[in-house]
């Protein structure tokens, strides 16, 4: 930080906001790459980090010992590079503030440029852009561009027709008012804050675009996984129905779906080939259902959340519980309704709704304590 008049740091002008996971050998090249670009600019950098088994928040926070605008955020128990953004930028009193990767694969020399078309009242939020005139995608493989596309693609059912070229990216800068009057009603959900973030804010944003060659990562590992995809579904999810429905919902019953298929298989399977009795069958193919169902959700619906070591087993007993009590409120409420005349199906289907219901709202709170 520059000193101002009084002889005092000056308070910064622009927060960088960093989310990092396993990123420690790119912390002290990211903070002199940022420190180069923004050298007149009154600046502060704060990593929020998830608990990096790698050592990264204990660098970061060395390295601010001698270098007082770099801060650090460490998170226990809590994982999302959107969450971590958000949790950053909401940490900072700066009025601008910028997103910015910890690989290094953002181009922080343009940082100045998207600064300047905020303080000059040229937009609102300006997106460092791959796509736009004058960017690349650097060494990226054929499938990854073609991901990126579609992704892009599904992206403007959400985006309330706005023109935006790079919609996935990850690399922003924007006004701290904007986004502090927007961030209540953000989805904060997977790896793609700028999109939530544009598809929640008023129509009236204006939006710039600053061109940027993407780099070819030199420490560490990427975070891209087949998981990711799945993420962003669940974000698209919540802003085309999460003000009607919970997208979490949605994918519980999805799973719970795939546990009938599973029930039924394994059920058929038993009575056909071991002998066994029906209720013998039923009992077995109802517990590996069940756990089917946990394993689903514990890696997809509630990823961010999954459980690990003890946890798990015991995540899984609360699972098994909550569900057996589900299911006789399933038995329960499809009884009552058949016998009050309604027809087998409605019963069974209310049943159903009720005991999936019962199950979502029960394990949220206990089984994955959301």
């Amino acid at each position: 930080m520059t000193p101002d008049a009084s002889g005092h740091a000056a308070p910064p002008l622009l927060s960088v906001i960093v989310p990092t996971f396993n990123e420690s050998a790119n912390v002290v090249p990211l903070v002199d790459a940022l420190t180069r670009a923004l050298d007149s600019i009154a600046f502060e950098v704060i990593f929020v980090d998830d608990n990096s088994p790698d050592g990264t928040a204990a660098i970061v926070k060395t390295l601010a010992q001698s270098i007082p605008n770099v801060r650090c955020v460490h998170r226990i128990g809590r994982r999302g590079l959107s969450s971590a953004a958000v949790e950053g930028i909401l940490s900072s009193s700066a009025p601008f503030v910028a997103v910015i990767d910890g690989d290094l694969q953002h181009d922080e020399t343009i940082l100045p440029d998207m600064l300047a078309l905020l303080t000059s009242d040229a937009a609102d939020v300006v997106v460092g852009s791959r796509y736009a005139d004058g960017g690349s995608l650097g060494d990226w493989t054929a499938s990854r561009a073609w991901m990126s596309k579609v992704a892009g693609s599904l992206s403007r059912a959400i985006l309330k027709g706005r023109s935006l070229k790079d919609p996935m990216s990850g690399f922003f800068m924007t006004r701290r008012e904007r986004f502090d009057a927007t961030v209540p009603d953000l989805s904060i959900e997977g790896f793609k804050i700028l999109l939530d973030y544009i598809a929640t804010a008023d129509v009236n944003l204006r939006i710039a675009e600053v061109p940027y060659r993407f780099r070819t990562r030199i420490h560490g590992a990427s975070k891209l996984d087949s998981l990711v995809l799945w993420e962003y579904g669940i974000l698209l999810l919540d802003k085309l129905v999460g003000h009607l429905v919970p997208p979490r919902f949605i994918l519980f019953g999805i799973v719970g779906v795939t546990g009938v298929i599973v029930h039924f298989t394994m059920l058929s399977t038993l009575l056909a080939v071991s002998g066994v009795t029906f209720m013998t069958a039923q009992s077995i193919a109802t517990l590996v259902a069940m756990t089917t169902n946990y394993l689903l959700n514990d890696a997809l619906t509630y990823r961010d959340m999954r459980h690990r070591g003890w946890k798990w087993l015991t995540g899984l007993m609360s699972f098994y519980l909550i569900c057996g009590v589900g299911a006789l409120a399933n038995v329960g409420i499809a009884s009552a309704l058949f016998k009050d005349n309604y027809t087998w199906w409605v019963s069974a289907a209310a049943g159903v709704l009720v005991g999936t219901i019962f199950n979502y709202a029960l394990t949220s709170l206990f089984t994955w304590k959301k």
